[in-house]
């Protein structure tokens, strides 16, 4: 599903790591161009990875999971100049 929610792909989910995935995808691979997208894993889009397109191959695709950004306070290691 596009980041903005304005468009969605059905697709298998062919491999998965802890870091990306290899889909392959129903119907055009043109919107998925937009380069970051939601790969929505369940039916009620409570369980979900953000993707960054990596590569396409016809119907295929490869993408790697976008780890989010962190917000507040810096690490201890950086605290203590380590």
């Amino acid at each position: 599903m596009g980041v903005d929610g304005t468009w969605r792909r059905s697709c298998i989910l062919v491999d998965a790591s802890a870091t990306g995935a290899k889909l392959e995808v129903e119907g055009s691979t043109e919107p998925l161009k937009a380069q970051e997208f939601f790969l929505v894993l369940s039916s009620t889009g409570l369980a979900f990875r953000r993707c960054e397109l990596i590569w396409v191959d016809g119907s295929h695709v490869g993408v790697q999971f976008v780890a989010p950004k962190t917000k507040g306070k810096p690490n201890a290691e950086k605290r203590l100049g380590g």
